[in-house]
């Protein structure tokens, strides 16, 4: 008998707010909602240092180069070891990913980045399984983000620069895929106070 949890999954692009959709989405709808939570279980789980997943948190390193010229993606849906190179990418990945299949076996919820909706689309038994992408303007983007962080324009514009990169190249390094397909779409007019904000569904991917 298959998963009937209701499971969402949140990508989004850097300043466009898509954590605090998540959040209100998940308050709404009263489902738990995990963002960073999954780094502190994960490390609980394989006793590895919190930090050596913070590091690692949505980049793909260096490895990156290795896995293009290898032309295959990141075997990251087996059993995570608990010798040798705890601390590599694929690892850390790997004990992640346990614990949002974990998670989602265990109950409806939220989930924010990671490639979630990557690796939660790989488990057959999950039936209601739905991938967002949030995106906005680049304008508002820079706007919330030289708010948010307290920075001047153009250090904004070149921290949305590094780590939509960052993001991007670690979708694609665990994935084999590029990080804007088989989504629903969601653009989010920013307003400042959340109970503003609108939704727009555009396209499914």
């Amino acid at each position: 008998m298959g998963n009937k949890n209701l499971i969402i999954t949140i990508e989004r692009e850097y300043g466009s707010g898509g954590r605090i959709v998540g959040r209100k989405l998940a308050e709404e709808l009263g489902l738990h909602f995990y963002d960073d939570e999954i780094l502190k279980m994960a490390s609980e789980k394989s006793a590895v240092g919190e930090e050596f997943f913070r590091l690692a948190d949505e980049k793909a390193g260096n490895n990156l180069l290795h896995r293009l010229a290898g032309a295959k993606k990141a075997d990251v849906f087996g059993k995570p070891s608990l010798k040798g190179d705890v601390t590599s990418p694929d690892n850390l990945f790997k004990f992640q990913a346990m614990v949002m299949r974990e998670l989602a076996e265990q109950e409806s919820c939220v989930f924010v980045g990671r490639a979630a909706g990557y690796v939660l689309d790989q488990d057959e038994e999950i039936e209601n399984l739905v991938r967002i992408f949030v995106y906005a303007d680049r304008v508002r983007r820079v706007q919330r983000v030289m708010e948010v962080d307290c920075i001047s324009e153009e250090r904004a514009k070149k921290r949305i620069r590094k780590i939509e990169n960052e993001r991007k190249n670690y979708y694609k390094y665990f994935t084999g895929n590029h990080m804007l397909c088989q989504y629903i779409y969601i653009f989010w007019l920013y307003i400042k106070c959340i109970n503003l904000c609108y939704f727009a569904v555009s396209s499914v991917c």
